[in-house]
């Protein structure tokens, strides 16, 4: 399976591998020098490390069901405090989704749905 380096945020935020438990998390207080330091190293540290496969898939499957509600709004979130519009970051989100899970169509259907659920309670306000 294809793994790739990816950010995540949260108690573990850091660079993370997208097929595995791995992470290597941010040292706080981080200089523009320092960040970019620390950048390359998760990059070579990602390189380096050997995936563990998970022994049972079914529990990996039952916290990703758990998360699954709330992921997309939380990463929608995510990007509009940093500043994107509400569609905007929708769309990336989907995109992310679709680069991540290799274009599996019940995952983008559910993905969709939760975009236009998003975007509804924006309109709203109730985001």
């Amino acid at each position: 399976m294809v793994r790739f380096l990816i950010w995540i945020e949260g108690d573990a935020t850091g660079w993370a591998c997208s097929n595995c438990r791995w992470r290597f998390p941010v040292p706080t207080l981080l200089g523009e020098e320092a960040k970019s330091a620390y950048d390359r190293l998760a990059d070579v540290s990602f390189r380096e490390h050997k995936c563990q496969v998970e022994t049972s898939l079914s529990a990996a499957k039952q916290e990703t069901n758990r998360n699954a509600d709330t992921a997309f709004a939380d990463r929608a979130r995510i990007l509009i405090k940093r500043g994107y519009k509400p569609k905007v970051a929708v769309e990336l989100v989907l995109h992310e989704v679709k680069m991540e899970h290799g274009y599996d169509q019940r995952i983008m259907e559910k993905a969709r749905a939760d975009a236009e659920d998003f975007l509804l309670k924006v309109r709203k306000g109730l985001i």
